[in-house]
């Protein structure tokens, strides 16, 4: 099975180099990759880099912790789309979520969607599924399968715990058929990226992408 369709081509380091967006662009364009995912302020030049390719750039907003106010989320969103962003990866507000405040949430994402879906980009909702309880995972399905999204995402990659299989298959069996599901975090290896793809997963958010396609061993990171 090709999995470089599937792969968000990843790097969200924060001392991220121009040099490593150059790589990452060639990479993806060279294997294939559905996506590169780089840090907002690299977001111009690799729109730039993969103008004359399928692979489509994205970025992510309010990453990694989600406790950007909401306002802040929709100024990023905005600029990131000015600068050439097709998808968007979304952190939700996980201190609302953990006390319980799923009016938030809901406000948070209803005012999300409309601006990044009115200019025709794709929405991917992050929860970080390694901290939820799996009641708190499916009331994410509930909420965010309503809501005009794209894709719910498993992990930023930066909690102790990123995709597993159990996260996506709970997620595929409580959201509704056209919410696509992204599982990133952790993913280091060829049958585990099947292993979660097998699961329901449609995307990939992967740094060690070239690793996971060629069965070398991957570095740290994403």
């Amino acid at each position: 099975m090709n999995l470089a369709p599937y792969i968000d081509h990843t790097v969200l380091k924060p001392v991220t180099l121009t040099a490593d967006i150059n790589k990452l662009c060639t990479e993806a364009v060279q294997y294939g990759f559905a996506a590169v995912c780089v840090p907002p302020p690299f977001v111009k030049l690799a729109a730039g880099l993969l103008k004359d390719s399928n692979v489509k750039t994205a970025t992510v907003i309010g990453f990694p912790f989600g406790y950007s106010a909401i306002e802040a989320k929709i100024a990023e969103a905005l600029l990131a789309m000015v600068d050439g962003a097709g998808e968007l990866d979304v952190v939700i507000n996980l201190i609302a979520l953990k006390n319980n405040d799923w009016q938030y949430l809901a406000n948070e994402i209803n005012h999300l969607v409309p601006v990044i879906k009115s200019r025709g980009k794709v929405v991917k909702i992050i929860v970080e599924s390694g901290v939820l309880t799996d009641d708190e995972l499916k009331k994410c399905c509930e909420l965010y399968g309503a809501a005009g999204i794209d894709y719910l995402k498993t992990s930023t990659g930066y909690a102790e715990k990123g995709a597993t299989p159990e996260a996506v298959k709970l997620m595929r069996e409580n959201l509704p058929p056209h919410v696509q599901i992204k599982a990133s975090g952790g993913i280091k290896t060829y049958a585990f990226a099947k292993e979660l793809v097998d699961a329901g997963a449609t995307r990939l958010g992967c740094s060690a992408s070239v690793a996971i396609i060629e069965g070398t061993p991957a570095g740290s990171g994403y």
